[in-house]
Protein backbone atom coordinates (compact mmCIF):
# COMPACT_ATOMS: atom_id res chain seq x y z
CA UNK A 1 0.00 0.00 0.00
CA UNK A 2 1.25 3.19 -0.79
CA UNK A 3 1.15 6.77 1.05
CA UNK A 4 -0.26 9.84 -1.12
CA UNK A 5 1.06 13.35 0.70
CA UNK A 6 -1.61 15.77 0.79
CA UNK A 7 -0.57 19.27 0.95
CA UNK A 8 -1.76 20.81 4.01
CA UNK A 9 -1.42 24.28 1.65
CA UNK A 10 -4.62 25.82 -0.11
CA UNK A 11 -4.59 26.35 -3.48
CA UNK A 12 -3.34 29.90 -4.41
CA UNK A 13 -5.89 30.69 -6.67
CA UNK A 14 -8.80 28.99 -4.35
CA UNK A 15 -7.58 31.00 -1.90
CA UNK A 16 -8.03 34.01 -3.94
CA UNK A 17 -11.01 33.85 -5.22
CA UNK A 18 -12.14 32.23 -1.56
CA UNK A 19 -10.92 35.89 -0.25
CA UNK A 20 -12.24 38.07 -3.66
CA UNK A 21 -15.70 36.69 -2.36
CA UNK A 22 -15.58 37.55 0.92
CA UNK A 23 -14.42 40.91 -0.20
CA UNK A 24 -17.08 41.09 -2.47
CA UNK A 25 -19.95 40.93 0.51
CA UNK A 26 -18.37 43.10 2.85
CA UNK A 27 -18.57 45.54 -0.01
CA UNK A 28 -22.37 44.98 -0.18
CA UNK A 29 -22.74 44.68 3.56
CA UNK A 30 -20.99 48.25 3.97
CA UNK A 31 -23.32 49.78 1.05
CA UNK A 32 -25.96 48.70 2.72
CA UNK A 33 -24.99 49.57 6.09
CA UNK A 34 -24.12 53.36 5.07
CA UNK A 35 -27.03 53.45 3.23
CA UNK A 36 -29.39 53.16 6.11
CA UNK A 37 -26.96 55.41 8.11
CA UNK A 38 -27.47 58.03 5.21
CA UNK A 39 -31.14 57.58 5.59
CA UNK A 40 -31.04 58.07 9.09
CA UNK A 41 -29.10 61.21 9.05
CA UNK A 42 -31.42 62.45 6.27
CA UNK A 43 -34.44 62.16 8.37
CA UNK A 44 -32.65 63.91 11.62
CA UNK A 45 -31.13 66.88 9.60
CA UNK A 46 -32.83 70.03 10.06
CA UNK A 47 -32.09 71.48 6.81
CA UNK A 48 -30.24 70.26 3.40
CA UNK A 49 -27.23 72.13 4.47
CA UNK A 50 -27.27 70.21 7.70
CA UNK A 51 -27.84 67.42 6.32
CA UNK A 52 -24.45 67.27 3.57
CA UNK A 53 -22.32 68.40 6.35
CA UNK A 54 -23.41 65.74 8.63
CA UNK A 55 -22.76 63.40 6.08
CA UNK A 56 -19.22 64.81 5.53
CA UNK A 57 -18.44 64.40 8.96
CA UNK A 58 -19.20 60.09 8.53
CA UNK A 59 -17.64 60.00 5.72
CA UNK A 60 -20.64 59.25 4.01
CA UNK A 61 -21.18 61.83 1.48
CA UNK A 62 -20.62 59.79 -1.38
CA UNK A 63 -23.25 57.26 -0.22
CA UNK A 64 -25.52 60.13 -0.97
CA UNK A 65 -24.28 60.88 -4.53
CA UNK A 66 -24.14 57.03 -5.10
CA UNK A 67 -27.96 56.61 -4.16
CA UNK A 68 -29.32 59.56 -6.54
CA UNK A 69 -27.38 58.10 -9.25
CA UNK A 70 -29.72 54.58 -8.75
CA UNK A 71 -32.47 56.29 -8.57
Amino acid sequence: MTWARHSSRPDPAEDQSRMAGVRAEEEVRLTLQNGRAARTVAGHASSALDCAELLAMLGLEGVQKKHAQRT
